[in-house]
């Protein structure tokens, strides 16, 4: 009997989300002596080249994409203008991989908290706006009942649905990444919420699953360094969607957010 897709698909988000990066074969593979010494090695999960900077983020190899990026994001001087750039720009390749158009942010321009999730799903793509679907119903929800409605900026990490409502790869988080750092500038938040395992370990550059940092602070740090915010990584609604039981996790997030976020005199 075949597995079914739903449960699989169920399955290996909820690994995803738990920080497991890597899947193995049912035998042992001896990769030394099927690959000569010199040569790459075999196709499957290899290391990025890439190195945590002092501020926790990750730097990425020089890139032609990443530097049109830069230049765009640079010269938008407020959020309508960053979309349309953000719209313009040819070098994440999510956008020619079938999304309708790009999704790019909703909530209070002047917000205090900028959520920042992972990438737009199929909803998403339909109406141009994030969290919509069912996972941003639940979002919008949690954040009216812990007293949020209207004071939050949503966005992602990258601005068009990957192939299959997949995780963006770094590298597509990487080519967008001006765009979002420009997006923190504008708005000026004061506090981030990093919303699922892609989302913080591209913000912040870690490496551990959302399950082991999730509400605890970090310190989000623009490249030029002239912004300090901190940030607190959460569980995706999605995840609570499959999960129930975590959305009391998720809660005691929120809830550590807003006693930072309406009493800031109170340590972290």
């Amino acid at each position: 009997m075949s597995a079914d897709p739903r449960a699989v698909e169920s399955l290996l988000a909820f690994w995803a989300e738990a920080g497991v990066e890597a899947c193995y074969a049912g035998a042992p593979i001896d990769r030394t002596a099927a690959t000569p010494l010199g040569q790459p090695a075999p196709a499957g999960r290899a290391a990025i080249g890439t190195s945590p900077t002092p501020a926790g983020r990750v730097e990425a190899r020089a890139n032609p994409s990443i530097d049109e990026a830069r230049a765009l994001a640079a010269g938008a001087v407020d959020l309508d203008a960053l979309k349309g750039a953000i719209a313009r720009f040819e070098g994440c390749a999510l956008k020619s991989a079938g999304a309708r158009q790009a999704v790019f942010a909703r909530g209070a321009p002047d917000a205090p908290v900028m959520v920042i999730g992972e990438a737009p799903g199929a909803e998403e793509d339909l109406q141009g706006a994030p969290f919509v679907g069912r996972a941003g119903q639940l979002l919008d929800r949690m954040l009216a009942a812990a007293g949020l409605d209207g004071r939050v900026f949503i966005t992602n990490t990258v601005f068009w649905r990957p192939p299959g409502n997949r995780t963006p790869t770094l590298s597509e988080q990487q080519a967008c990444a001006p765009f979002l750092e420009r997006a923190i500038a504008l708005v000026a938040p004061k506090l981030l919420l990093l919303v699922g395992g892609a989302s913080a370990k591209s913000v912040l550059g870690q490496t551990d699953g959302i399950l082991s940092i999730r509400g605890r602070w970090f310190e989000w740090r623009s490249a030029d360094g002239a912004q300090e915010i901190p940030a607190l990584p959460t569980l995706h609604p999605a995840f609570l969607l499959r999960q129930p039981a975590a959305k009391k996790k998720a809660w005691e997030d929120l809830l550590t957010l807003t006693e930072r976020l309406d009493r800031p005199e109170r340590p972290g």
